[in-house]
């Protein structure tokens, strides 16, 4: 691998090759760029999609991987994830410099979510290396029972096997080939193969030469990490259906992780994936909290519909609020924010061909009333669109199913209401979200406790009296949702819960302790928690008692 210096530091130059292991593919598929939103121009080198030789050779040396990693210890998991972390805060120049290149995504935002990367590795490199994560249970056998003795029954989370892992198109960093599937996938003792996102090609080669350095300098196996290139969508097809992939991770459309999960469901042996495919996180504005600090609520959902361009999973697409003179003088406000708004880029023509023609829609329908402002460059090339503000009435929405989908953009849709029994109506149509936000008072959530109780039922995360953009990377936190918000509502793609997705459970019966996982034995070395006879301790045991 050749390298250059960057400011001191040196950093991998870019060859637009996959990554094989330690090696660079073939290069024979097809040739694309990157392109930089703001001009449209393309970025240099030219990029190779990988080929059908490529797609074996990584995933033959995941399979050989896959058992060996298992092995390793927590401790030796989280050494490699801080690697990385380090690797990655190094290069931190460069990298934004790239990823701002291929994504107009201001230098400042991508900043922060370098560091959120970096802190997800080293969050999970923590409970890794701690080890209770995976959720040890013995029962001791008992011979002396009657009618029949009692066996000795262990059991443990185990790892899966090779995993692929599809990079997001706005997320360069904290979603793609360094990203929380990546993590909790190498956290949980799985090889991980990254199909890199044709959006930032740049920024992916840059970390994954970083993670493939880590995976040499450690003496780790070859197999635990490649990265493959792709401007269509033949490479993820047959990842996905290779019969040596045990798992799949997607950040994308609905569109996108439909094609997936059916994808994987039709393959002779069914694999699980887990699909985070957007959502349009619903804003509720109750009347008390409308009328103590309306404006400043307004101007909130007006920052968090236009952060990143409004292209962020948990964006607030659907705000409903009370019908009245306050309601109105403060929609008037957030069309005066809209208006005077800056245009933004986008990521992809495909995202701004969706936009525009999401946008263009919604002008021609006469039950919703548009505020859509101008972009100052209307060239052919251009990403820039302008913000949108939709406003309608709860019955136009209730009548009108695809009012409730996502615009991906800035965008979102006002809906105004008379009542608490047209709220609860409205909740309990919902489909699964991310996210749903409540904005009120102590009184407000005392009167409105039955609208609370149903968005429960239809959401991951449930936000009060704050703003659904920016997800915390915590052990607590859900990234996750009722389909089709994702493909499995009982996930997580963000916090360290996101580890489970990647392993399964795997029963021991009357092993001889010599022969057992060091998670299970009797002496408990690792000093892990543990269920025994079902009371949790970290305490040695022995075989019966």
């Amino acid at each position: 691998m050749n390298e250059e210096r960057h400011n001191g530091s040196a950093i991998a130059i870019l060859t637009g090759r996959s990554i094989i292991g330690f090696a660079s593919g073939n290069g024979n598929g097809t040739v694309f760029h990157g392109f930089d939103p703001q001009t449209g121009h393309a970025c240099g080198p030219a990029f190779t999609s990988a080929d059908a030789e490529d797609i074996d050779h990584a995933v033959g040396l995941a399979a050989i991987a896959a058992p060996k990693w298992a092995k390793v210890s927590g401790t030796a998991r989280a050494e490699f994830l801080r690697a990385i972390a380090s690797r990655l805060a190094t290069i931190a120049l460069p990298l934004i410099e790239r990823a701002h290149l291929e994504t107009a995504l201001p230098e400042a935002r991508l900043e922060g979510e370098l560091a959120r990367t970096c802190h997800q590795l080293r969050l999970f490199a923590d409970a890794v290396q701690e080890g209770s994560w995976v959720m040890g249970r013995i029962d001791r056998g008992d011979p002396k029972r009657t009618p029949t003795a009692k066996p000795d029954v262990r059991s443990m989370l185990r790892p899966l096997g090779p995993v692929v892992v599809f990079g997001a198109s706005n997320f360069p960093l904290a979603f793609s080939v360094a990203g929380g599937d990546s993590v909790s996938a190498w956290a949980s003792g799985n090889p991980v193969i990254v199909k890199a996102h044709p959006a930032h090609p740049g920024t992916s080669e840059l970390v994954g030469h970083a993670i493939s350095e880590c995976v040499h300098s450690y003496g780790l196996p070859e197999g635990l990490f490649s990265l493959l290139f792709d401007v269509g969508i033949s490479v993820g097809q047959a990842l996905v259906k290779h019969p040596l992939v045990k798992a799949v991770g997607f950040t994308g459309s609905h569109a996108g992780g439909r094609a997936v999960m059916d994808l994987a469901a039709s393959r002779g042996e069914p694999i699980p994936v887990f699909a985070e495919m957007g959502s349009v996180n619903p804003v509720f504005i109750l009347p008390r909290a409308l009328e103590a600090r309306g404006e400043q609520i307004v101007s909130g959902i007006y920052a968090s519909f236009t952060l990143g361009a409004g292209q962020s999973c948990t964006k607030p697409g659907l705000v409903f609020i009370p019908e009245g003179n306050a309601s109105e003088n403060l929609m008037r406000h957030l069309e005066a924010l809209v208006s005077a708004a800056a245009p933004f880029s986008l990521l992809t023509a495909g995202i701004r061909n969706a936009f525009t023609r999401a946008c263009d829609d919604r002008r021609r329908r006469a039950d919703l009333r548009t505020v859509i402002a101008e972009r100052d460059d209307q060239s052919h090339d251009s990403l820039r669109v302008g913000a949108a503000l939709l406003e309608t009435d709860v019955k136009t929405f209730l009548s009108r199913p695809e009012l409730s989908e996502e615009m991906f953009g800035p965008a979102t849709l006002l809906v105004t209401h008379s009542d608490k029994a047209q709220l609860v109506e409205i909740a309990s149509m919902l489909k699964g979200h991310l996210t749903a936000t409540v904005h009120g008072t102590e009184q407000d959530f005392q009167e409105f406790v039955e609208l609370i109780q149903i968005l429960e039922t239809k959401v991951g995360r449930l936000v009060f009296n704050g703003y659904p953009t920016g997800v915390e990377v915590c052990h607590a936190m859900v990234h996750g949702g009722p389909y089709p918000a994702t493909s499995d509502g009982r996930s997580t793609s963000v916090g360290t819960q996101a580890i489970f997705r990647f392993s399964r459970p795997v029963c021991f019966q009357d092993c001889p302790d010599q022969l057992l996982p060091p998670e299970l034995r009797n002496e408990n070395s690792l000093g892990i928690w543990r269920m025994v006879d079902g009371a949790m301790t970290r305490e040695a045991i022995t075989r019966s008692h």
